[in-house]
């Protein structure tokens, strides 16, 4: 079954976009735009609902959560009443989403047909979200600085992880049990036991300073930091916590994304492009392209199933809000 809803979802969105003929040994394709109709300010995070063929974008800046039907190719529904939406998850089983807001505090729980199952309160400034198929547990960042641990199917708080300041993004192991944290006032990352809940090392970042975006590449023991002072990203090797490579990006980045059927690092930044690094081995990272997208477009979402980037750009001056969806391998450079 799995392997007809990935089918579908790539012939699906494929179907919908107007193909561009792609430069030469082009890292990516823009094949499709979404506007975003009266979307004002920031726009955050994203995810995708394979199965119910929908992109859900965080409009921080415009206090709703924007739905695009990716099978018809346009904006579908507004889901308003948010205060500053940030971090979304999508529950694949059930298409169940769950959207975290930093100005009041909630997380809020979905079901597919965007109907509201339930609420918890007290997460101040809840931020990146994440979901561990496994335990079904929900992990959310938020306040000065913890992760909140939450039953995805009772949906409640059981627990929290105490951090040094407030997580920015962060990554589960899938066949591990940590979690790795940029924690950017810190200066470090946080290495966390998810079954015993306590952070066990802390990797301190020197050759930059904030440090957002953070991306996995779990089979070659790799972790790729995203840092805005100045533009770096970082490859660190996760069984000693060291910095292996330090890269120059597109700066103000907010999304990194490990691409690893075509060996590539996506790093989206406000600057108003995309970075795309070739990863030769685990050792190897060289630039092969930078992309331009638009001013403040730093948000990003990778679907390896379909192979499609999503960047978010926001309204500024003549540039509308859209969604701009990439084809990520049509050169493989």
């Amino acid at each position: 079954m799995r392997t007809i809803v990935i089918f579908m979802f790539v012939s699906l969105i494929t179907a919908s976009c107007q193909a561009e003929t792609p430069a030469e040994n082009a890292s990516l394709r823009l094949v499709a735009t979404y506007p975003l109709e009266s979307v004002e300010g920031r726009i955050d995070h994203m995810a995708v609902d394979g199965q119910g063929q929908r992109l859900y974008v965080a409009a921080l800046g415009n206090n709703t959560l924007e739905v695009v039907d990716l099978k018809k190719a346009k904006h579908s529904a507004t889901i308003g009443g948010l205060k500053k939406p940030q971090g979304i998850v999508v529950i694949p089983e059930s298409g169940e989403f769950i959207v975290a807001s930093g100005e009041d505090g909630k997380c809020r729980k979905y079901d597919a047909a965007q109907k509201l199952l339930g609420t918890i309160d007290g997460l101040d400034d809840a931020d990146n979200v994440r979901f561990d198929p496994a335990s079904k547990l929900v992990y959310v960042g938020y306040g000065d600085g913890a992760l909140a641990v939450i039953s995805a199917e009772q949906f409640s708080k059981l627990a929290e992880i105490k951090l040094a300041g407030h997580p920015e993004s962060f990554q589960l192991e899938a066949k591990g049990k940590r979690i790795f944290v940029n924690v950017p006032d810190a200066g470090h990352i946080a290495v966390i036991d998810r079954e015993r809940r306590i952070v066990t090392e802390t990797w301190p970042v020197k050759a930059a300073r904030s440090n957002f975006p953070m991306a996995l590449d779990e089979v070659h023991h790799r972790l790729f930091v995203g840092c805005r002072t100045p533009a770096k990203l970082l490859v660190i090797d996760t069984e000693t916590g060291k910095t292996l490579s330090t890269l120059d990006c597109c700066g103000d980045t907010d999304d990194v994304f490990h691409d690893a059927s075509s060996q590539r690092v996506y790093v989206a930044g406000g600057e108003g492009c995309v970075s795309v690094f070739r990863q030769a081995d685990a050792d190897t990272y060289k630039l092969a392209e930078k992309v331009k997208t638009a001013p403040g477009a730093r948000t990003a979402f990778f679907t390896p199933a379909a192979n499609r980037l999503f960047v978010a750009v926001p309204h500024r001056e003549k540039q509308r809000a859209e969604i701009r969806v990439y084809e990520t391998h049509p050169g493989k450079p």
